[in-house]
Formats: C-alpha cells, sequence, structure tokens
C-alpha cells in the first residue's frame, strides 16, 4: 500500500469465503490493512493479541461463535469496538448481540457502503467518550435508566413498560444523548430498512416514547430538532 495512507487496521473474522473476500478488498480499497480469521477461536486469538481499530465479527462461526468470542474479549478487557455481522436480524438478536458487548449490529445482507460507515462511525466512536458508553450495561440521561441486561426502564422512582421496539429505539437514543439523530439513522439501527419507506412509524414511536418518558416530568428529554431529527438530553 506504497503511497496510500492507512485508513485503520480492520480484523474480519468471517468464515463465508465469498464474503470475507468481497469485505476484505474494499477495505484494502479505501486504505484499510485488513487481518482475516476463519473461525472464532483463531479471531479471538488475534484479537487479543494485536491492535485493531475495530473488529468485524460474524454470529455464526465454527468452533466458536461470534457472541462466546464477544464475551470472552470484554471478559479480557479488550475495549476495541466490536461490529458484528449476522444473518440474525430480530430485535432479540441485536439485543443479545449488544449486550454480550458488540458496539453495533450489521444484518445480513447488507451493502458495502453501509459496513464502511458503520466503521468508520466506530472508530469515531471509539476516539472519545461513546466508546465506554457502548459498553454500559446502564445507560443514563438525567434521572432516566435503561438496563440492557435486565431490559428494565425507570425515570426517577417511576418504571416504564416498554415494546421491544421502543425499547431499542430508546436505547439508541441514549447511546447517542446530546447528539441529533435522523430519520436515516434510526431507520436504519432501529428499523433495519436502508430505504425510507415513506411513512410515519418514527413519528408514532417517538411521540409514544415522548409520553412514556416525558409525561408528567418537569424537564422534558426529548427534543424534536426542526428539519434534522431527534435529540434525548438533559437540556
Amino acid at each position: 500500500m506504497d503511497g496510500v495512507d492507512v485508513a485503520g487496521r480492520i480484523l474480519l473474522v468471517e468464515d463465508d469465503a465469498q464474503i470475507a473476500d468481497y469485505v476484505a478488498r474494499g477495505l484494502n480499497e479505501h486504505g484499510f490493512i485488513v487481518d482475516r480469521a476463519i473461525n472464532g477461536r483463531d479471531g479471538l486469538f488475534l484479537a487479543t493479541d494485536s491492535q485493531f481499530d475495530v473488529v468485524v465479527l460474524d454470529r455464526m462461526l465454527p468452533g466458536m461463535d461470534g457472541i462466546a468470542v464477544l464475551k470472552a474479549l470484554r471478559a479480557a478487557d479488550v475495549t476495541t469496538p466490536v461490529l458484528m455481522l449476522s444473518a440474525l436480524g430480530s430485535t432479540d438478536d441485536r439485543v443479545s448481540g449488544l449486550t454480550a458487548g458488540a458496539d453495533d449490529y450489521l444484518a445480513k445482507p447488507f451493502s458495502f457502503a453501509e459496513l464502511l460507515a458503520r466503521i468508520h462511525a466506530l472508530m469515531r466512536r471509539g476516539s472519545g467518550a461513546g466508546a465506554a458508553k457502548a459498553q454500559e450495561t446502564v445507560l443514563r440521561c438525567a434521572d432516566l435508566e435503561l438496563d440492557r441486561l435486565t431490559r428494565q426502564v425507570r425515570r426517577g422512582a417511576r418504571k416504564i413498560a416498554l415494546q421491544p421496539r421502543e425499547f431499542r429505539l430508546l436505547e439508541y437514543l441514549l447511546l447517542h444523548q446530546d447528539e441529533v439523530v435522523t430519520r436515516t439513522m434510526l431507520l436504519e439501527a432501529v428499523w433495519d430498512y436502508h430505504f425510507d419507506p415513506g411513512t410515519n412509524v418514527i413519528d408514532v414511536h417517538i411521540s409514544r416514547l415522548r409520553r412514556k418518558i416525558d409525561d408528567g416530568e418537569p424537564q422534558p428529554l426529548f427534543h424534536t430538532v426542526r428539519g434534522a431529527g431527534y435529540r434525548l438530553a438533559n437540556a
């Protein structure tokens, strides 16, 4: 890669040779150095032995699956951002991956452009306080608290019951609190849509969640940023 600026170093743990070749080639073209492993044990060894900017980890691997690799990495205090790839894309699958320690979760099939954008986002997050937040099991904003393990949500002493989609939406907003979150970001992260369905599904869910969180409270936490999106913040 003489004469090319190195964008970063990626560990790709993927047993599907066709997917691995495709991803590695695309990342190489964008200036990344890519190390590869085809099973969980080799991936775990490389991730604990070397310095990477991001680990791209398949969930279903021979020998040792991605969830087991994630848990072992976090138990060893390896804080490298992990993007989990999986054909399992339900809300429960995403939650289990995030709970195990993943920083992001991308369902197959995926576009390379989205994979690249998420890697860049993880690298930006990994350079600041967001990296620590992604590993927290309890997320907070003012007196609002979300426990990712027990899946309980409270505001002060009040327990709030949420539907699975509402929980995922609030979790994402808490991970990005004080930031403006766009409709596109929410569609991709919470609904796994890579296009605008042309409905008001986001507005409906935000409105319902806002009522559950903010109604009767002296300090609103949900804020609409006109023409841009939404922001969860204690201000």
